[in-house]
């Protein structure tokens, strides 16, 4: 008997997850908690300090959008489109994503750009009834995007 099912797993899947630099500041915001908390006593400030710092980098973590390519449709955060709409898309890194994602950056387009995050992958839409004229989308791993999009047509 053949196997008919599709392949759920998703072609590519990448968390923008914010850098380290700035889960290392959010955590310094425990220290802070618990110097309001010595007066009460140092066990309690120790643990609410803890207890703050993991809250707050499991949070920025858990909220960070992800960008994932499965079966034809590529979602990017909350947004969703069927790649039978995108056109060639274009990975650029350095220089040329600086300007993707200053001057370059169309108008009328759909943006996920993440700080701290080099690569930019330009996908244009191409249907004539959404007012999009291209996704502008922050990846660390932009060629691998850009492939996963391409295989998905």
């Amino acid at each position: 008997m053949q196997n008919t099912a599709t392949d759920a797993r998703p072609r590519y899947r990448e968390r923008l997850a914010p850098s380290l630099w700035l889960l290392v500041t959010v955590a310094l915001a425990g220290p802070m908690v618990s110097l309001i908390f010595v007066p009460v006593g140092s066990t309690v400030a120790l643990i609410a300090g803890a207890a703050v710092s993991a809250v707050l980098v499991t949070s920025f973590i858990a909220a960070a959008p992800v960008v994932s390519v499965e079966g034809t449709t590529l979602r990017v955060g909350r947004a969703h489109i069927d790649a039978r709409f995108l056109g060639e898309p274009v990975a650029l890194t350095g220089e040329d994503a600086r300007q993707a994602r200053g001057p370059g950056l169309p108008a009328r387009g759909w943006h996920l750009i993440r700080g701290g995050i080099d690569g930019i992958v330009v996908v244009p839409d191409t249907d004539q009834d959404d007012p999009v004229e291209a996704w502008t989308i922050s990846s660390r791993t932009p060629d691998r995007l850009a492939a996963a999009i391409r295989a998905a047509h």
